[in-house]
Parts: structure tokens; sequence; C-alpha cells
């Protein structure tokens, strides 16, 4: 209770703060009614849904992710609003004490300089308010198509060419149009890839949330197969079970419906893809993070079919595994696959200019191709979104990546 109390108070200043900017710029009443009444509405949603709704007792159902995010779209204008404004009244405030102080008999007080910062922290502030808001309207489902090529020396010849599709973080869970979910599974197969590797976390929270989109994921083909994983989401561990013979039901269900879209799930174990006589060898772990994350992941157990000098792909689904594991490994990992970290759903990315996101201070390795020690990985900006139901900037991702022999000339 005495969370919601401070909570309530914060929010209320900020709010408060936020609406004296707005009094300042405008002298029409229905605009501040119109603030309170929607700032009103935003705060009784959110208290709502996480304390009496239907899914008060569930983490990241549909409805608190929404409430989530319009409460993060108003705070985040209010902040940028507040810095301005309290930077202004920190400057009066030493101003008129040192006036005071020094016996200064001037009034100091700039009317007009008041107004013009609210209009520019109002302005400011409500470019990442739009974005927000455009992030929970199409950003979530603004699918891209990323195409990389990797060349190694060692890539048997039969497999110059041989091309991936990856797709991670799928979190069904989160899904609330199907028009655009079957537009991206027809853009995964419109690549016509030799094989389709998926990198976990299917549900948020519970199998049963995959159940209506089965046939429409059934739909996905590659040439030389379908392959999957699992991530920390797909586990169950996020919410509660009446008992632990449900929560391995759950897994059981989660497992078998993967199988039935037609995947072949990868739990710490291995296979050969092969072309004439040549083969390359697939290895899939269960989830492996770091900072309290599930470590079930099992590199000894996942190798123990292939050989030290086969040509590798790894799936695992948290980077930080590469990081702290892989790469170290005596195995010689030629391409290890990820997910986990959707980018944050948020930050910047012109190619080869700026590529920002606040997950960077969490993952050194957060999304896209990077190289460690003659050993590539590929970071999938996700396929889903999870907790704010969009994205900002961070586009939903479909990894189309060619391996390609390098030219000994």
């Amino acid at each position: 209770m005495l969370r919601w109390i401070i909570f309530i108070a914060i929010y209320s200043a900020l709010c408060f703060y936020a609406l004296q900017a707005l009094r300042t710029v405008t002298r029409f009443p229905w605009v501040y009614f119109t603030y309170i009444g929607i700032a009103l509405l935003i705060l009784l949603n959110f208290v709502y849904q996480f304390t009496w709704g239907d899914d008060a007792g569930r983490v990241l159902s549909r409805p608190k992710s929404y409430a989530f995010g319009f409460l993060l779209t108003i705070i985040t204008f209010n902040i940028i609003t507040v810095i301005f404004l309290f930077s202004e009244d920190l400057f009066r405030f030493l101003s008129g004490s040192y006036h005071k102080l020094f016996g200064g008999s001037k009034e100091f007080s700039f009317p007009e300089r008041r107004r013009f910062l609210s209009m520019i922290a109002m302005g400011i502030a409500a470019i990442p308010f739009g974005a927000l808001l455009y992030g929970m309207y199409r950003g979530k489902y603004n699918f891209q198509v990323l195409k990389y090529q990797l060349e190694f020396d060692d890539l048997p010849a039969a497999f110059d060419g041989f091309q991936i599709t990856q797709i991670s973080d799928v979190h069904s869970g989160s899904f609330d149009n199907r028009k655009k979910i079957e537009y991206a599974i027809d853009l995964v197969n419109e690549q016509q890839s030799d094989v389709i590797l998926f990198t976990g976390d299917l549900v948020n929270n519970k199998a049963e949330e995959m159940m209506p989109w089965k046939d429409t994921f059934a739909r996905l083909e590659a040439k030389e197969g379908k392959y999957s994983i699992l991530g920390n989401h797909d586990y169950g561990d996020y919410v509660t079970w009446e008992t632990e013979e449900l929560k391995s039901e759950n897994l059981e269900t989660l497992k078998n419906l993967q199988r039935e879209i037609g995947f072949d799930l990868l739990l710490n174990e291995s296979r050969y893809l092969e072309k004439g006589e040549d083969k390359i060898a697939l290895v899939g772990v269960e989830n492996w993070g770091r900072g309290g994350f599930k470590k079930a992941g099992d590199l000894t157990k996942a190798t123990e079919a292939i050989s030290k000098n086969d040509f590798k792909i790894l799936m695992s689904h948290d980077p930080s595994h590469w990081e702290d594991v892989v790469i170290n490994d005596d195995y010689h990992y030629h391409l290890t696959l990820s997910g986990h970290t959707h980018g944050m759903q948020f930050g910047i990315e012109i190619p080869g200019w700026v590529k920002w996101s606040p997950v960077k201070w969490r993952y050194k390795y957060w999304a896209g191709i990077y190289q460690e020690m003659g050993q590539f990985i590929n970071v999938n900006r996700g396929f889903g979104f999870l907790g704010y139901p969009g994205r900002v900037g961070i586009w939903p991702e479909i990894s189309v990546i060619t391996l390609k022999r390098k030219s000994l000339t």
C-alpha cells in the first residue's frame, strides 16, 4: 500500500508541474481539463490493472501492458517538461535569494522567458510522447528484413550460399493484430531460406498464449527444416502456479506446440545439416543467462554427438551466454544466433551513423552482428514485444544470414 501512495504522490507532482507549463502556454481552460482528464484516466487504469483487474494476478498480460505503455508515455512527457521548468525555477530562486541577501530592490520576474521555456519544453517533450504512441499503434508491427552475408575460411563448399532466416522472441501473448502477424509470416516465407531458426521465447508466460497462433506459425516453410530452442519466458517462471505439476505440464505443452508448428526443438542437442558429402553442425542449448536468468544451457551435453572440427552454428537465446561462455569454449562456434534483448524496443538506429539503445548499458552485444575471436554472433531484435506494447526506433526483425566460403585467391 505504501508503494502505491508514494507512486501516486510522485505521479501527481509531475502532472501538477506539467500543468503549470500548459497554463503558461495557453489560456484555454479546456486544454487544462483535457490534460487532467487524460492523466487521471491513465493513472486509474494503471492502478486498476495492477490491483483489481481480471489479470491482476498475472504478469505482463495485454491490458497491463497497455496500462504500462500509456503511463510511460505521459510520464516521459511530464519528466521532460519538468526538467526544463525546474531548471528555470532553480535559477529564479537563486537569483531572487541573491538580490534579497545583497539588498537588491528589483523584482526578479521574467514571465516572457517562462512562457518561452514552457513552449520549448513541451515542444521537445511532444517528440517522445508522439513516438511512444506511434510505437504502440504502428511501430510494434513495423517488420524489417535485415540481411547479412558472413564469410568463413572453413565453410564446407556445398554450403556456400546457404541461407538462414532467424526469428526470435515471438511473445505471442502480446499479439493483438492477426493480419499483421500473417503478413510477417508471409514475409519470412518470401525469403525462401534453406532453414528457419527460432531462438526462443515463444510466449510471455503460458503455453495457452500460443494456441490462437499455432496454425499461422505452422505455415512457416524452409527447404531444409525449421529448428527452435527455448528462451527464459518459455519455462513459465514469471507466473505463480498452484502446483509444480501444473508448471511442468505447461512446459511440456509448449514443447509439443513447437513440434506441432513444425519446429525440431533442440534441448541441449545437435543436428547435422547435410548437402551431399558435406555437413554442418547445428547446436541448440536451453536458456542460459547472466544476472539471475535460468541457466539450463549445457554446451557439453549439446555437443556430445558432434566433432570439435565441425563447422558449427549455435542457437542460444541470451547473448550473455556467448560473452561469458561460448567464445572462450574449447569448441569454435562459427556463428551463434541469439535474441532476448529486444533492443529494449526503444532506440535510434541510422545504418552507418548511429546505433544506440539504453539496453547497451546492460548487454555489450545487444543487436545485430558482432565478431570476437574469429566467431560471429547475431543478436536478433525480436519478432514480438513485451512490457511496453510497442517499438520506437528498434523495429521487429527478421534476420536473413547468407553463409559464404571465403575466397582463397
